[in-house]
């Protein structure tokens, strides 16, 4: 009897090693806790899909235009980065600040109001070239803290090739929507870069506890427009 309590003692230990996650207590809302103090920057990501035939005009106006507007010196925001989706949702192009969208050449357009998290890199200019790959994650509800957890050590395991441009999360559109910037030199060097992460311990454990947070997520692979910050 002893024996088959103690047997079952242990297996219920196991169980729970496998099912509960340890997270920080929650004394604030996550916005102040995951987000970077030394700055009160406000990120704003838009999508564009444009009209096929209307992309190659809607990347010209932007490239006379962008760097127009945000060259004023009373313009309060700060032009980081333009990209054309190569990769995942087609005839999207994608722009982290735009004045005037060209009704005529879209079919769509969304915004979000995103914070850097806390333990990101900062998205500063690049030269390049490079290809960029935008991972958005939609989070459940309520597992934004945890995420920042396990994340502020992940990060850590993903720098070797210095592809880690920026990490973000909504703050108003959106919630509970995740973005990680990367930024590869090809799309080999992004397979050879992912795969050696893999190979690092501790990496397998955060991957493992980090999936059933999320509901959705969608890669996109970018090409950045001449004028773009990050090249």
């Amino acid at each position: 009897t002893w024996t088959s309590s103690s047997n079952r003692s242990r297996e219920d230990s196991w169980l729970k090693s496998l099912f509960v996650r340890k997270v920080d207590p929650r004394k604030d809302a996550h916005s102040n806790l995951l987000a970077k103090k030394e700055t009160s920057s406000l990120y704003k990501l838009q999508f564009h899909n444009v009209k096929p035939e209307c992309l190659e005009a809607y990347n010209k106006i932007c490239q006379e235009v962008l760097p127009k507007i945000h060259e004023d010196k009373h313009y309060p925001c700060t032009l980081v980065g333009t990209w054309n989706t190569w990769y995942g949702e087609q005839d999207q192009a994608d722009f982290l600040e735009f004045r005037k969208a060209r009704s005529d050449m879209l079919l769509s357009r969304k915004n979000q109001l995103l914070l850097e998290f806390s333990f990101w890199n900062e998205p500063v200019p690049r030269s390049g070239p490079n290809i960029y790959e935008l991972r958005s994650y939609q989070l459940r509800p309520g597992t934004m803290i945890e995420w920042g957890n396990y994340w502020a050590r992940a990060i850590r395991f993903r720098q070797d090739g210095n592809e880690a441009v920026g990490g973000f999360f909504s703050q108003i559109g959106q919630l509970y929507m995740v973005h990680h910037l990367w930024a590869y030199r090809d799309l080999q060097s992004r397979e050879d870069i992912r795969n050696a992460a893999w190979h690092k311990h501790g990496w397998e454990e955060l991957v493992y506890y980090t999936v059933p947070l999320i509901q959705e997520m969608e890669s996109r692979i970018m090409i950045p427009l001449k004028t773009s910050p990050l090249q």
